[in-house]
């Protein structure tokens, strides 16, 4: 290394790194500094150090947030590399810790926090009480994203197309359903095609989850359109207002059974014979083996094979 670039990397801070991916993140210097704890005046400050040191603008401020220049995005992807080499060396360092502690960061979406996280994640903390799992709950492309991006140690979703950089491994499965009033026309039906629910109103997650986007998708091929007659935002929602005669609505077994004890036999459900129906709800990581170890720990609780998982073997995206 010549002296220029010894010196190049003196001037680097890695907190004003790790701080300008946050502003990169979150469009704004007002986000950023509420997520890292930090007054927003103290990262304006090192943000203009950091444009001082490297000589060009990287950001452009407006009434609304920041936009990058052409330097910011040439330094938001070397940033987000520094960054996760050093979350690689804390991973195999952290080897050598004493006992297992730490932190994880999840994000997961709505079908896994309802069905089987409560369990799962309250069993894993009585055996390791030494280690805070930070949980968050986000739509399965929202999952993706964060992990991606290095805001989230581990994600559990559904996987959306294009998702190869990232690795995965099963964690679930689950199978959605049609819900409906005890007294709907389709209540008696054993099970039926997704299509034939399409002549009734429909009482609907947010357009970008991954059930309203398979349900959308089902409809198109049929050449139909889904009748939504309200967005919703989670399950318990949906279910009072199927419970109200708002319309029907597709959601996991498993978590209408659960949600069911509130509604007595109010609603039912009718099985869906669509292959879409039955998904697999995925652990999703950047590289599963430079995890930290409290992460790695969680990931090999939540993949261990038991009797009420339902897995196969482990695959890389």
């Amino acid at each position: 290394m010549s002296t220029s670039e010894r010196n190049f990397a003196r001037r680097i801070d890695l907190t004003s790194l790790q701080l300008f991916v946050a502003v990169c993140e979150l469009g704004s210097i007002g986000r950023a500094a509420e997520r890292e704890f930090i007054a927003a005046s103290a990262i304006s400050k090192r943000l203009s150090d950091l444009e001082a040191t490297l000589g060009t603008t990287l950001l452009y401020r407006h009434a609304r947030g920041v936009d990058l220049s052409p330097a910011g995005e040439s330094l938001l992807h070397h940033a987000r590399s520094v960054l996760y080499s050093l979350e690689k060396m804390q991973g195999e360092l952290s080897e050598y810790a004493e006992g297992v502690r730490g932190h994880v960061r999840v994000h997961a979406n709505i079908s896994a926090i309802v069905q089987f996280l409560p369990e799962d994640l309250g069993a894993f903390t009585r055996e390791h009480d030494a280690i805070k799992i930070d949980l968050e709950e986000h739509l399965s492309n929202e999952v993706v994203r964060a992990v991606q991006e290095g805001a989230a140690d581990l994600g559990i979703c559904h996987i959306p197309d294009g998702t190869n950089e990232l690795q995965t491994l099963p964690y679930r499965h689950d199978r959605l359903v049609l819900i409906v009033p005890a007294g709907h026309p389709l209540a008696t039906q054993g099970s039926i095609d997704f299509t034939a629910s399409l002549d009734f109103d429909h009482v609907g997650l947010h357009t970008n989850s991954s059930i309203y986007v398979a349900m959308h998708q089902a409809a198109v091929e049929a050449g139909r359109s889904v009748k939504l007659r309200i967005h919703v935002t989670g399950l318990d929602a949906m279910c009072r207002m199927i419970d109200n005669g708002l319309g029907i609505g597709v959601m996991p077994q498993r978590a209408f059974e659960l949600l069911q004890a509130g509604i007595g036999s109010r609603l039912c459900s009718v099985a869906l014979n669509d292959a879409w129906s039955n998904r697999e709800i995925r652990l999703v990581a950047r590289d599963f083996s430079t995890l930290p170890v409290a992460a790695r720990t969680l990931v090999n609780h939540l993949h261990t094979p038991a009797a009420t998982h339902d897995v196969a073997e482990p695959i890389a995206a």
